[in-house]
């Protein structure tokens, strides 16, 4: 940790980097970071390729972060919640070229990329790991800080619900809370707004829930003309996946949401991101991996260039072995 810490000291400029189609630790992390390296008087840009899903567009200095970055002479890029490089998306080769790579991560399928590494997968989430980094760099923590990283471990963490869920879980929120923020406002924010157009997608995806023969998987399906019929965005599915994961005896959810960039065009083949949950019983990080992705052992997923069916047959082989 202190050679990262002096890393960023002696930096000039810093990109910060988190996954595409990032959750509320992505982003929560992101901007907890962006913000301490700003009192260190570092010049940093916040970048993700992904729209802010709009249940996080509330956390302080969110328009800060950037979806296009040009060739800029970064001489630090610190990644963020991501277990292999390419998860950032397209901006990933160009990102590998900047001289010094920090790879900050909680997940256990991390690839250990980058030039330096900090990686524990006993953190609840990469923003209990950003706080500690933060404390350690002697930055005061003020309420936009303490914001963005309470919003990271209490979706992490699924309201401190998952497995995941610590000691420090509680301990750093806890201090969070005392530093200003309001448990109740986020929570509103982040599990109580809805449009009109979300709750008739949502409609469309409870309709889509697949069982498999032995009742041990749930497949929920969102295609791009499911956004469209309901003009709503891919980031609107937050939150999604747990209808379908709390079905009784089900062990292993899978949400397959077709990419908005796929054109359908090579006889049927789109591209897909599947996202999979446990309930504790099945490690979904090692399915994942086997597919090219990633994850925790309860919450993982990976992008494929498939059909629909053909991602629905994989699933189906994979429910037969649970």
């Amino acid at each position: 940790m202190n050679r990262i810490i002096n890393l960023l000291r002696n930096s000039h400029h810093i990109l910060v980097v988190a996954h595409n189609n990032p959750d509320g630790d992505a982003i929560g992390s992101l901007i907890a970071l962006g913000l301490s390296l700003d009192v260190l008087n570092k010049k940093t840009t916040l970048y993700n390729e992904s729209p802010i899903p709009a249940v996080y567009r509330f956390l302080p200095s969110a328009n800060r972060i950037v979806q296009h970055i040009n060739n800029t002479h970064f001489d630090v890029a610190v990644i963020l919640d991501c277990s292999d490089l390419k998860r950032i998306g397209d901006a990933a080769s160009m990102v590998s070229k900047i001289p010094v790579i920090v790879n900050i991560d909680h997940h256990v399928t991390n690839t250990r990329f980058g030039h330096f590494q900090f990686i524990d997968t006993s953190a609840c989430a990469t923003a209990e790991i950003i706080y500690r980094f933060i404390k350690k760099m002697g930055v005061p923590i003020n309420k936009d800080i303490a914001t963005s990283i309470y919003t990271g471990i209490l979706t992490d963490t699924g309201s401190f619900r998952f497995s995941n869920t610590n000691r420090l879980a509680f301990e750093i929120c806890q201090e969070m809370v005392e530093v200003g923020v309001d448990p109740y406002d986020i929570a509103k924010q982040v599990y109580g707004t809805y449009s009109l157009g979300r709750i008739k997608l949502l409609n469309l995806a409870l309709d889509s829930i697949e069982i498999t023969n032995n009742g041990k998987l749930s497949i929920m399906t969102l295609t791009q003309d499911m956004f469209d019929k309901t003009h709503t965005r891919h980031e609107d599915v937050e939150g999604f996946i747990n209808y379908a994961r709390n079905i009784e005896d089900v062990k292993i959810t899978a949400l397959i949401k077709e990419s908005c960039n796929s054109k359908g065009d090579k006889g049927g083949v789109n591209t897909f991101h599947i996202s999979l949950r446990s309930n504790g019983t099945v490690d979904v990080a090692s399915i994942a991996s086997t597919l090219g992705g990633g994850g925790h052992p309860n919450a993982a997923g990976f992008s494929t260039e498939s059909t629909l069916s053909d991602i629905k047959s994989i699933l189906f082989e994979i429910a037969e072995k649970v």
